[in-house]
């Protein structure tokens, strides 16, 4: 597929429709397992921050094999992957909502602790993802 069919707003859209949907269905699923395995859904939001760090490792693995195999065709990768199945996986507006709920609570340790993990965890794992890709034969 050339860069110029993907990049046709429709199919643009249809793109990064389909892999959204399946990004949330994904994100849904493991936040249930996430919840389910550490025994509370209403404690420390364990599963958005699996979400958000397991995101930004495969963010950074996608970024670095685009950036590895950049022949001008990789739109329609990009478009379903990145903007779709993992925008729509990563959850960085629940990411806020939950640290707003935290502080609103009093639970100011609790909120500082969540967001700084999750911040230098994503951001870790993004690089590992990419010197992941970038060392790779």
């Amino acid at each position: 597929m050339t860069t110029s069919t993907a990049s046709a707003p429709m199919t643009a859209s249809l793109y990064v429709a389909f892999g959204g949907a399946v990004g949330a269905v994904l994100r849904y699923q493991l936040g249930r397992a996430v919840d389910y395995l550490s025994g509370s859904s209403a404690g420390f939001p364990w599963a958005t921050m699996t979400v958000n760090v397991l995101g930004s490792l495969c963010m950074g693995v996608l970024m670095g094999w685009l950036a590895k195999n950049s022949d001008g065709n990789n739109e329609a990768i990009r478009l379903l992957i990145g903007v779709g199945l993992l925008g729509g996986f990563t959850t960085f507006s629940t990411f806020s909502a939950e640290m707003v709920t935290l502080f609103h609570r009093g639970q100011l340790l609790l909120g500082f602790t969540y967001g700084s993990v999750s911040m230098i965890a994503g951001m870790a794992a993004l690089l590992i993802g990419l010197v992941m890709i970038q060392s790779a034969p």
